[in-house]
């Protein structure tokens, strides 16, 4: 078992995770606010984390991982009024859509996939322990945390106090004690389809009491690692240590690890900017092999663009590992040298996730074990089965060597709408690169067949 290192956001430093309850290992990452369908910047944390949990478990931990659903949020109340439709029937539906489209990863589910809308009683007896012990107060029906009472506030965004704005409008300024209070339950506004009956009213909760409850619920505090993207340090994040610490006690989490925004252009990737992809069109368009390659490719804390070009290298990048494994025979032997390539592949691992780094190693495994049977030597699969598990890829262990991958399926589709529209350059262009690729079209009375070459 490794020593596992990851960068704690709060401390800015590397910490050596160490468990609350050796082997187990808790991470909490936060999920999608489903009033929309999920998008590409919305699935790197999901990636993320997912791959985390494997590696883990690859290291010897028994790790659980939890992603939560935010059912109940007034972007929510917003998209539904404008769509017609209830609040509760859109929230359904989106989680259904985020539960499909990030299936298509094949990643598996996280363990846990707790509801805000399940987590009620969770939610309300937590607000209750916070207005008792003074760090909480009612104001006609809404409930704010009182920020003066709790002197870490701040600590994990390290910004000045008077720029600590909650964003949640300029209704409340006038009932809250200070400025950087936030909400933790709001009272039933007009046109509010969906609300709980509670000590203060009906109501909902807000955003960030339902995540320190859902963690807590499933996790305890103190647990291990408590994930999302950088652009919930603040509030969501600050505002979640405060809640919990001031009513347990004790932190919610040990370690705080974010993952850099899929970015276009210069912008972060959101709804709110109108500059999103997808998930399910970028599955669709490249395959969910090239989509985690790509995914692997940048370091989690750092900003990564989505573009075109990116993910058809990365999908060049999983054809040169199908190339390999064609050349592998199963029941040969794999040199000594290839394996300490997989010994550090996971070492990257264990220093913050570096999957960049791992990923290099993953290709330097690939190089030589081409130069390798090139020379004439037969080589068996080895280890890289552990490889491509971390990453996501084993299927491409699995799959038939004959079957064309999605990109190249979808090159030869271009190909043939070229040639229906009588843009024969375009097809040409498109034929010539599936030869430099390894595939051939081969026009049949059955329509056009790809063959390897």
């Amino acid at each position: 078992m490794r020593a596992v290192r990851i960068h704690d956001t709060l401390t800015g430093a590397l910490r050596t995770l160490e468990p609350r309850d050796p082997p187990r290992v808790g991470v909490y990452a936060c999920g999608p606010t489903v009033y929309g369908r999920v998008h590409v910047g919305n699935a790197r944390p999901y990636v993320v984390f997912s791959l985390l949990k494997r590696f883990l478990e690859h290291e010897g931990y028994a790790a659980t991982f939890v992603a939560n659903v935010t059912d109940v949020n007034d972007k929510i109340y917003d998209a539904a009024r404008e769509r017609g439709m209830r609040s509760g029937e859109l929230a359904r539906e989106m989680t259904d859509a985020y539960v499909a489209d990030t299936g298509a990863l094949g990643l598996g589910r996280p363990d846990h996939e707790p509801k805000a809308s399940e987590t009620i009683a969770g939610i309300t007896a937590l607000i209750e322990a916070l207005i008792d012990s003074g760090h909480a107060y009612e104001a006609h029906g809404d409930v704010y945390f009182r920020v003066a009472s709790f002197d870490g506030y701040g600590k994990l965004s390290n910004r000045p106090l008077e720029e600590m704005q909650q964003g949640e409008g300029d209704d409340s300024a006038e009932v809250k004690e200070a400025p950087q209070d936030f909400a933790l339950w709001k009272a039933r506004k007009e046109g509010e389809d969906t609300w709980w009956e509670s000590p203060w009213g009906d109501g909902r909760p807000g955003w960030h009491i339902e995540c320190s409850a859902m963690a807590e619920a499933i996790l305890g505090v103190d647990f291990e690692i408590h994930g999302g993207g950088s652009d919930l340090i603040f509030p969501h994040h600050e505002n979640e240590i405060a809640q919990t610490e001031a009513a347990r006690g004790l932190p919610l989490a040990r370690v705080w690890m974010h993952n850099g925004m899929v970015e276009m252009g210069d912008e972060k990737m959101a709804k709110s900017l109108g500059n999103i992809r997808l998930l399910h069109g970028a599955i669709e368009r490249f395959g969910r092999e090239a989509f985690l390659m790509w995914t692997v490719g940048a370091h989690y804390r750092k900003p990564v663009a989505y573009t075109e070009e990116t993910i058809e290298d990365a999908g060049r990048a999983v054809d040169r590992v199908r190339e390999l494994i064609r050349r592998l025979d199963p029941d040969a032997p794999t040199p000594a040298e290839l394996d300490e390539l997989v010994d550090r592949f996971f070492d990257h691992l264990a220093d913050d996730f570096n999957t960049p780094a791992a990923r290099a190693e993953l290709f330097a495994w690939v190089s030589e074990a081409n130069r390798r049977a090139d020379a004439g030597e037969r080589l068996g699969p080895g280890r890289l089965g552990e490889m491509l598990h971390a990453f996501g890829l084993e299927s491409l262990l699995a799959a038939d060597p004959d079957e064309a991958p999605q990109e190249i399926q979808r090159m030869a589709a271009e190909r043939q709408e070229a040639r229906a529209a009588r843009d024969f350059e375009r097809a040409d262009g498109l034929r010539d690169e599936l030869a430099a690729r390894g595939w051939e079209i081969r026009d049949t009375g059955e329509g056009p067949r790809l063959v390897r070459t």
